[in-house]
């Protein structure tokens, strides 16, 4: 089966495969029922019950490029966002993912230090925030656009229903943090939540290495943040 068959399968029942992990894509709906296994056991049970399950993951410094084509996402309509289509990653840019979903309580504390850190950082970073909620579906444009105004978000908003970008950077929980740099390779991955100066940190030292002998200059750092 192709990879991209298998994460739509995975995406039409709710779930996101990242590293061997299941993440569970968000809380029951009437749409797939209670959301219990079928031992009756709840399907957020794993996500939630760890709340030092943080951790940063730096690459292994060789900086090896990703193998696969950049991916196209729809971004919405929303304060500091436009309708239409972002690439991610983009060659030639470095780009900051934030990896959220609107019924992530984590996701919700980290707002505050992303709308500081994507006010600090340099206008050539590509700044997004992408959520592979069902949009359209279980949560409308008008719900995520109201969650976005009252969290405060206010840079380029994208949406991946297929769960193909999670997928791609092993994210198995909210909120997650990634930095890629201009050659497409990841520099920092963050889960759990982070601070605004440490966002900034990490995004300001590639945006260093690509001025400077292209390295990687990600640091290996712990936070007290929860992952859902």
């Amino acid at each position: 089966m192709r990879r991209r068959d298998l994460i739509a399968g995975l995406a039409s029942v709710g779930v996101v495969a990242g590293g061997g992990i299941l993440a569970t894509r968000g809380p029951p709906t009437d749409e797939f029922g209670d959301g219990a296994d079928s031992d009756g056991s709840d399907t957020n049970d794993s996500a939630e019950s760890d709340p030092n399950a943080a951790a940063d993951t730096d690459t292994d410094g060789d900086g090896a490029e990703e193998d696969d084509d950049p991916i196209e996402l729809e971004t919405v309509e929303a304060t500091g966002s436009e309708a239409g289509t972002v690439t991610v990653p983009e060659s030639g840019q470095v780009t900051f993912v934030d990896f959220f979903a609107t019924w992530c309580a984590p996701c919700e504390k980290q707002m505050p230090a992303l709308a500081e850190a994507a006010d600090r950082v340099s206008d050539d970073v590509r700044f997004l925030s992408v959520t592979n909620e069902p949009v359209g579906r279980t949560l409308s444009e008008d719900e995520l656009r109201e969650w976005w105004d009252d969290h405060d978000g206010n840079w380029l908003l994208g949406v991946d229903p297929t769960a193909e970008l999670n997928v791609r950077y092993d994210v198995s929980g909210f909120p997650t943090a990634v930095v890629i740099d201009a050659d497409n390779r990841v520099r920092w991955s963050h889960q759990g939540i982070a601070s605004a100066d440490e966002l900034v940190a990490q995004i300001d030292a590639v945006l260093e290495g690509e001025s400077g002998d292209g390295t990687g200059t990600g640091t290996e750092t712990e936070t007290e943040g929860d992952s859902t």
